[in-house]
């Protein structure tokens, strides 16, 4: 187990490096910062010169790999880490200098376990990607097919356990101190930062993901998820066939193949609304990088190690939520936070719903260039406070991933509304999935399953209650106090002392006729 001093070292050192980018200005001027982490960041800061204008998002990158996904991850939290933090953080781009190619490549054979060249016919040295946790290169295998090859940087699983162990235990402390820190939940915060990089550096993990998407999405047109090359593929190294396609974020080149950007994006959106209410599991890493089109206009995605999941009563509650705020029944969508228990029941619907009228009438019918989903978000942040609203991490990488996507269809097609893009896709699955046929069939569907299991209900009774044999029953016997539980409930009487007088005689006559006392 890490000792609290090494702990308290690395939070130093890190307070040190986000403190010459000025990125601890905020937390010692939020008011909602607890005084011990106040003094902590003031001693982190001594000696340093900070620059007029804070830039966290260089401060992260130049922590390390851990920082850089604890940074996207924070962009999100405008309500943890303020509004300027998190905008600053949307710009945090994981890409670092690439590992020496010798390297990638004892590392893929050790993976393997034989030579390189029974697997693949040549592999180009030089990599078309490299970011925080692994570098992508381009291959050709040995049948001649074109593939991308994703492979771990060497001891980044070792160098992401030690990082998260201290976000684990300032997190505990964090927490502990109570008030705003303890509604922010960092705990469950970093609980779920840990489950989805964990994630991201086991790549079968990921590859099996991609699967799982791929099938999900087999009926939606004009989205694919590439195939994957299990035979290619293990733990640190991840084999896909090789995309050939324009970057979505380079609208000129899309315009000059003569793509419909407006389409695009609205297809997009229709695609990240399918995943995630629909099958509620979705890509969580949908920025520009990640987004190819193909000549056909098919958006083709890559990069599946983030991924989130929502069961389905949450995405009936977001199905309701969205379309509550689509059409202005603010009322709604304040009950449905009430039955969700995302706000304490202290509270008043309407004066919740009230609230969230004041975020959503002023983006509706206006396009995303005005107001947004982002700035939506930011609004229903602000008022959670307000209303003890605690944070919900399930719903966190949906926001991140609602937040890329906008504005990628907003590069695609400035006029763009999300809500109206939206409503349709929405309304249609509320009617489908709540409506009165969906209603019968689920509970069709309920009483079936319990049908189907009342035997095995009735074998475990019969089990735990076995049926009389052919003794007959036995008559009820008194209850009679034993002496010892009468000693323990009385204290010990003349008889204890008589025993214990005679058992120490006893043992005393033994002993001497045995010769152990002289």
């Amino acid at each position: 187990m890490t000792r609290p001093a090494t702990h308290i070292f690395r939070l130093l050192k890190w307070g040190r490096t986000l403190a010459k980018y000025g990125a601890l200005r905020g937390i010692e001027s939020d008011p909602n910062t607890p005084t011990p982490v106040k003094r902590l960041a003031r001693l982190a800061r001594l000696g340093t010169f900070q620059p007029a204008e804070p830039d966290y998002a260089s401060a992260f990158r130049a922590i390390g790999p851990a920082a850089i996904k604890l940074g996207q991850t924070l962009a999100t939290r405008p309500d943890l880490v303020g509004e300027e933090a998190a905008h600053n953080l949307l710009s945090l781009q994981d890409d670092l200098p690439p590992v020496p190619f010798a390297e990638i490549e004892a590392s893929m054979a050790a993976s393997f376990g034989q030579p390189l060249d029974t697997l693949f016919q040549s592999i180009d040295p030089e990599p078309v990607g490299a970011a925080s946790i692994a570098q992508v290169h381009r291959a050709v295998t040995t049948e001649g097919k074109q593939v991308a090859i994703k492979v771990l940087r060497p001891g980044i699983r070792e160098q992401f356990a030690k990082d998260i162990q201290t976000y684990e235990w300032a997190a505990a402390h964090l927490e502990a101190l109570g008030g705003e820190a303890s509604r922010l939940r960092p705990r469950l915060v970093i609980a779920n930062f840990k489950r989805w990089t964990l994630s991201e550096l086991d790549l079968r993990r990921e590859a099996a993901s991609a699967s799982e998407l791929a099938e999900s999405m087999k009926g939606i047109h004009g989205y694919r998820v590439p195939e994957i090359d299990w035979d290619r593929t293990n733990g640190r190294v991840l084999t896909v066939e090789w995309v050939e396609g324009i970057k979505i974020s380079k609208t000129g080149e899309l315009i000059a193949r003569g793509h419909d950007l407006p389409d695009l994006a609205q297809r997009l959106v229709i695609a990240f609304l399918t995943q995630a209410i629909s099958g509620g599991f979705f890509h969580a890493d949908m920025h520009q990088g990640n987004l190819f089109v193909e000549d056909d206009g098919t958006i083709v995605a890559i990069d599946f190690g983030i991924m989130g999941r929502i069961d389905r009563r949450a995405r009936v509650w977001l199905a309701e939520i969205l379309y509550g705020l689509t059409t202005g029944d603010y009322y709604r969508v304040a009950e449905i936070h009430f039955e969700a228990q995302y706000v304490p029941s202290y509270h008043s619907v309407d004066e919740f719903a009230t609230a969230l009228r004041a975020v959503g009438e002023p983006m509706r019918g206006k396009p995303v260039s005005e107001l947004s989903v982002g700035q939506m978000l930011d609004g229903l942040f602000a008022i959670t406070r307000d209303f003890d609203m605690q944070t919900q991490p399930h719903l966190l990488l949906l926001q991140k991933t609602m937040v890329m996507v906008e504005g990628i269809a907003t590069q695609l097609n400035p006029e763009i509304n999300m809500w109206d893009t939206s409503a349709p896709y929405v309304r249609s699955w509320i009617r489908d999935e709540l409506g009165p046929e969906a209603a019968v069939a689920d509970r069709i569907k309920t009483d079936t399953e319990t049908l189907f299991r009342l035997p095995g209900l009735i074998r475990r009774l019969e089990e735990q209650f076995p049926p009389k044999g052919g003794a007959p029953e036995p008559p009820p016997l008194p209850d009679l106090e034993l002496m010892w539980e009468r000693r323990s409930r009385e204290g010990r009487g003349w008889l204890g002392y008589l025993l214990a007088a005679a058992l120490g005689a006893g043992a005393v006559i033994g002993a001497s006729t045995l010769g152990w006392i002289a």
